[in-house]
């Protein structure tokens, strides 16, 4: 029984889905779910949830992320990223110095129009299906958050103007770097697309950890794919933990409230990890300030 995350290296040309399919088929198993869908030009890190974790694909589908980007100035397309068909092309006039100033503009908490090839769904379905039949539709903005944009490296053409600029992106959940490429491009007086996207980051998974595929196929035919799974509890690793006295492993197998004089060590913090006597990873709980009972606030019993 597999319960646990990898921490996978998305490679070009894969859908998220692409990847929990082969994933299945690596495995042998079929209860598997991604964190957060990529492009399939996109790169980087997809944390897929295995088993019982799926349950924490919401938690981490929510988590801080941090992408690499890099924008082409003077062409849109209705996609927005290069893979599209272009619309429109401009001339570009500033600088990088203009381009920085611009990054102020989409900094915080600020309305994002999602582009209309996305997954969004409108009256049932979905924003791209729409763009495919040929048709466009009424999106509303969105409220994203966007915690910092630095400009890396930059290219110009011959009059000192911007051709391309590679991007660092610290944001929040739902926010679409297709678009910011978008509207940085508006932002100088032209228009832009996204050429590449990388995933450095999300939550606790980085670029420097993930596995390709490939990787875990190998190692799931040498009999080891678990050397790749992140166990459940290890997720939590911040928070204490306690356990259960074992004539109370009934209680915190069913998702009851716990005592103080059900478990082995009293906890201080707000949130901990409980496990029965046997030491079996049950789930995270929380601690109430008015009783003191620890409540379940998400169960993780092995499927």
């Amino acid at each position: 029984m597999i319960n646990g995350i990898i921490n996978i290296y998305k490679e070009q040309g894969f859908t998220s889905h692409d990847v929990v399919a082969k994933l299945r088929g690596i495995l042998h198993y079929k209860h598997i779910g991604h964190t957060g869908t990529l492009d399939p030009m996109a790169t980087g890190v997809l944390p897929v949830c295995i088993g019982s974790a799926t349950k924490l694909c919401d938690m981490e589908t929510a988590k801080t992320k941090i992408y690499e980007a890099v924008v082409l100035f003077g062409t849109a397309t209705d996609t927005e990223d290069v893979t599209g068909k272009v619309v429109k092309t401009l001339p570009v006039t500033c600088d990088e110095n203009r381009l920085v100033e611009s990054f102020e503009l989409f900094t915080g908490d600020i309305m994002q129009m999602p582009p209309m090839y996305s997954a969004i769904k409108l009256d049932g379905k979905k924003l791209y299906e729409i763009a495919r039949a040929g048709k466009t539709a009424d999106v509303a903005k969105r409220p994203v958050t966007i915690r910092s944009i630095r400009l890396l490296s930059f290219e110009k053409d011959g009059e000192g103007h911007l051709k391309e600029a590679r991007i660092q992106v610290t944001c929040g959940k739902g926010t679409y770097i297709r678009s910011l490429c978008r509207d940085l491009g508006e932002a100088v007086g032209s228009c832009a697309c996204m050429k590449e996207l990388t995933r450095l980051k999300t939550g606790r998974f980085e670029i420097g950890e993930a596995v390709k595929l490939s990787d875990v196929a190998k190692a799931a035919a040498e009999g080891r794919a678990e050397d790749y799974i992140l166990p459940i509890d290890e997720y939590f690793g911040d928070y204490p933990k306690t356990f259960t006295k074992p004539e109370f492993d009934k209680l915190v197998r069913n998702g009851n409230p716990l005592r103080k004089s059900e478990i082995t060590t009293e906890v201080e913090d707000e949130l901990c990890r409980v496990y029965d006597s046997t030491g079996a990873f049950c789930g995270v709980y929380r601690r109430s300030a008015s009783d003191g009972k620890l409540r379940p606030e998400k169960m993780f019993l092995a499927m």
